[in-house]
């Protein structure tokens, strides 16, 4: 290994050290794997079949280098993405800051909804939905601040092999079991114009925004605090979870494939709706006894969402307010105000304004697809302006592949802002 960095160990380390680094990759993919993966990679599957398969993995391979910024910058500098925007500019850390602040509140009080909503399938007694997002709420806040990041590194680490464990089991019941009665006979092609809506929303929140690397990016702040961590354990830990995040989204595009292609059954619409329509059929499809299994693979997704969503924004609004106010040390208590601020609101939303949930939702959801881009090209100018060590920095391949993926972004942008003003 040529040109260490100082904290690296120049021997190669074991498979058992290499495990046991395993963190904010697998908590990036727990964070991403909630409604891109449980019900866009599913409708996919449902509607289209296999065809959506090779480009849900190649939107993947466009956006890796903009997440693997993340690491590379925090690894490379010792300091967080938000630190690197504050380096650009005011101005780009006053947008990043507003944004992340309206996307924590209204993302995580769509997951709270998500996640009561399937929760209400394990109690045998009709419970509020409000009081349900309430008690979702407070386990969240509880395993945050008793175990800061430790207990959500272990609670990562267990909801993704339950998760993953559950879903393969699925697939393989559903490619192994009845095959579901074909109502229709000829599957519709995602390369129309009236299909452009539905492909440009899955593939721009596949696996995720952008923004979340850099939640990622605290994260790993927070793992080398606490535990020693080199180039090669961080980008190993990565490497697991993105790659991870875009095979779980083939795997659930299966699933809609196995059980509900060419059904005829019209989809719901709504995110929470879907879910319950997936659990439903799939136990119509293979069996009464498996809509148990479907149901927990959709709340481990879910919940798991948004835990790490919780923390996560809460961590680069609180980081990006003590670079506001100039401070050199970030305040543990100013974390878990910001925790307080993001929960109250959004179970606010929940309780006070549920009518107004989903128009915020939107236009959060447009708001994350649209600054993606430019959150792509700020990640690719500080990795690339930044001098790093050899090991981190981006090589030419790496290089060309982020400007591909540049061109892939900007270019979604501009088919987005055609099919939804200008048509």
């Amino acid at each position: 290994m040529e040109n260490s960095v100082p904290y690296s160990n120049t021997d190669k380390l074991r498979l058992k050290q290499l495990v046991r680094s395993l963190g904010p990759g697998i908590m990036m993919a727990a964070a991403a794997v909630g409604g891109s993966h449980l019900v866009a990679s599913t409708q996919a599957g449902a509607i289209y079949g296999w065809q959506l398969a090779a480009l849900i993995l190649l939107v993947n391979l466009f956006k890796y280098p903009f997440f693997k910024a993340g690491v590379q910058y925090t690894m490379g500098t010792g300091e967080s993405l938000v630190e690197g925007y504050a380096k650009l500019g005011k101005t780009y850390l006053w947008g990043f800051t507003l944004l992340s602040i309206f996307s924590a509140i209204v993302n995580t009080a769509a997951l709270l909804l998500f996640s009561a909503s399937l929760l209400g399938y394990f109690i045998p007694f009709e419970i509020a939905t409000s009081v349900l997002s309430g008690l979702i709420l407070v386990t969240c806040l509880i395993i945050l601040i008793a175990g800061h990041y430790k207990a959500l590194d272990i609670l990562s680490k267990t909801i993704m092999a339950v998760l993953t464990l559950a879903t393969l089991t699925a697939v393989f019941i559903a490619a192994t079991g009845p095959t579901p009665l074909t109502v229709v006979s000829e599957t519709p092609s995602p390369w129309t114009f009236a299909a452009i809506g539905f492909i440009v929303v899955t593939m721009g929140w596949m696996p995720a925004p952008i923004e979340i690397s850099s939640l990622t990016s605290m994260w790993l702040k927070s793992q080398r605090r606490q535990q020693h961590v080199t180039a090669q354990s961080a980008l190993f830990d990565f490497n697991v979870g993105y790659i991870g995040t875009a095979l779980l989204a083939i795997v659930f595009l299966a699933l809609g494939s196995l059980v509900l292609h060419g059904t005829g059954v019209e989809l719901a619409q709504s995110g929470i709706g879907f879910s319950h329509q997936l659990v439903g059929l799939y136990a119509s499809t293979i069996g009464e006894w498996s809509r148990y299994l479907i149901a927990v693979i959709a709340f481990f997704c879910i919940f798991g969402s948004t835990i790490t969503v919780i923390d996560g924004y809460s961590r680069v609004i609180a980081e990006a307010q003590r670079l506001l106010q100039h401070k050199t040390h970030a305040s543990p208590r100013l974390f878990q105000t910001w925790l307080f601020i993001v929960s109250a609101l959004a179970l606010a939303i929940i309780v006070f304004w549920a009518f107004a949930l989903m128009p915020m939702l939107n236009f959060a959801m447009v708001m994350a697809f649209m600054t993606t881009p430019f959150f792509a090209l700020l990640n690719y100018i500080l990795v690339t302006k930044t001098p790093l060590p050899a090991e981190l920095a981006l090589g030419k391949k790496t290089r060309a592949l982020s400007i591909v993926g540049l061109i892939y972004l900007f270019g979604f942008l501009a088919l987005f802002i055609w099919w939804k003003w200008l048509v």
